[in-house]
């Protein structure tokens, strides 16, 4: 029953984080990119509190190492990360989005080579490196088989929120603060919005007075603040409890079918035969990056689903 209700809660997430592509495609035909990713994380960030305050007990930073950890996430895998995805959405597709997001993993992995002094980087390992860049390259070449400078401007910040993403990530390990992750997350989204209005408030080209709240736009607020942020983020951490970094990594492989197909119901958008084979490229590099612990996974999900056939006769 556990390894059953994993897997939907798996599925719930992926879905959540795959249509959030979506939503951020309809909210920004209402609100500009920066502010309507500050107006995401207000709401966000309130719930998450009250969320953290209910659920754990270490929820406010104590040491520097605390601190610094929260500094990170409200930077870099909030301010920046959405910053760069939502005025980068505005010139791709909600699919295209997603799996450029996808190469967060990947780029993961690279910076750990860097900032973590363990983490070694094998000849296979700078294969699939060299596959997820060729999977960017192949998502973002044009359809019609000519690349002007133009075309690489909102891929280029989709792909810096990947990156964004990305550092955080590792840099957030290096730090390795005490704080629950719960209360990390909480402090960071609503850290993260005060920083993002600051954001925007430097930006000229946008302002509240551009801010049109139809039907339209309050559901995709709201779709974004309570179901993809606040409602993924608890499913997030009882998936990492249960089945650990490497599985939850698989979400963000996931997500773009959700995110290429609630484009396509609700937008009318369309996938080329090149950026699926860029995302199936992508893919291709994160299973050679993480193959051993993939390989370890995948034994230990067999062992698991013999133990509860076993069980079960």
């Amino acid at each position: 029953m556990s390894s059953h209700r994993d897997a939907g809660l798996f599925v719930l997430l992926s879905a959540f984080w795959g249509t959030s592509f979506m939503a951020i495609k309809v909210g920004l035909d209402y609100m500009p990119p920066v502010l309507f990713a500050a107006l995401r994380y207000d709401i966000a960030g309130v719930v998450m509190l009250a969320y953290a305050f209910w659920a754990v007990d270490y929820w406010v930073p104590r040491t520097r190492a605390d601190y610094l950890t929260v500094l990170v996430e409200t930077v870099l895998i909030i301010a920046l990360y959405n910053a760069f995805l939502f005025v980068g959405e505005r010139g791709v597709s909600s699919g295209v989005a997603a799996i450029l997001v996808g190469m967060s993993p990947i780029l993961t992995t690279g910076f750990s080579r860097l900032f973590l002094p363990d983490e070694r980087l094998t000849a296979v390992g700078v294969v699939g490196l060299l596959l997820g860049f060729l999977g960017v390259g192949l998502v973002v070449f044009p359809a019609e088989g000519s690349l002007a400078v133009d075309d690489l401007v909102s891929p280029g910040f989709v792909l810096l929120a990947a990156a964004s993403v990305a550092l955080g990530s590792v840099l957030v390990q290096r730090f390795d603060g005490d704080i629950s992750p719960e209360g990390m997350v909480a402090w960071a989204t609503a850290l993260g919005a005060v920083l993002l209005h600051l954001i925007s408030l430097g930006m000229p080209a946008e302002s509240f007075a551009d801010v049109d709240l139809t039907t339209g736009a309050l559901v995709a607020l709201a779709y974004l603040a309570i179901f993809a942020s606040a409602i993924g983020y608890v499913v997030y951490f009882r998936l990492l409890d249960r089945l650990g970094a490497i599985e939850i990594n698989l979400v963000s492989y996931a997500a773009p079918v959700f995110a290429a197909v609630s484009g396509w119901l609700v937008l009318q958008e369309t996938l080329d035969a090149l950026a699926v084979a860029g995302f199936v490229t992508i893919f291709a590099g994160f299973a050679l990056l993480k193959r051993r612990a993939l390989s370890e996974e995948l034994r230990s999900v067999r062992a698991t689903v013999q133990s509860d056939s076993e069980a079960n006769r």
